[in-house]
């Protein structure tokens, strides 16, 4: 993975990208983490790691473009119980929960991918396997009609081959 991209937080509340030398938005913060690049923010004056504090800033700006962050039942009892239950259970098991997710979830679309390009191959490859079949129409001419050209064979030389109860004049 690329190394961290070094951001520094001024009193003016502004980043500064010191790989790009440039002032960056949170909105472009966001972008980077989302393309996979990890961001290290200290403060300019202090040397304080401040990625925690930006990093949950942009999750809130976000949350709030949608109204929601965490269900009301889970907002009230991080409140109710406090910040430690909520560090611990961030630190212990959300981080590892959501690689899992992510991690089956790509398993998953892959297998989907590989059943997908599997469909498409047969779906090339049956015209040419049938090739010399009969079609579905010929078929369905057979069911509808199962004796087909097969000749009415009702002479009396027959009779043996249909039953073996005598006729009425054997009796």
């Amino acid at each position: 993975m690329a190394e961290a991209i070094l951001l520094k937080k001024y009193t003016n509340r502004r980043l500064y990208d010191t790989e790009k030398s440039k002032y960056v938005t949170l909105e472009q913060v966001a972008d980077m983490v989302k393309s996979g690049r990890q961001v290290e923010i200290v403060d300019a004056k202090t040397k304080e790691d401040v990625t925690a504090f930006i990093l949950t800033q942009i999750v809130l700006e976000e949350a709030k473009k949608k109204n929601i962050l965490l269900p009301v039942p889970v907002l009230h009892l991080i409140i109710q119980y406090g910040n430690n239950i909520l560090s611990e259970f961030f630190e212990n098991y959300l981080q590892k929960t959501i690689q899992n997710y992510l991690e089956y979830k790509k398993a998953f679309d892959n297998q989907i991918k590989k059943w997908l390009d599997l469909g498409t191959d047969l779906s090339r490859m049956m015209p040419k396997a049938m090739g010399d079949q009969p079609n579905f129409s010929d078929f369905m001419k057979l069911f509808n009609n199962p004796l087909g050209n097969m000749p009415n064979k009702t002479s009396s030389d027959d009779k043996s081959h249909h039953s073996n109860v005598p006729d009425e004049d054997e009796k």
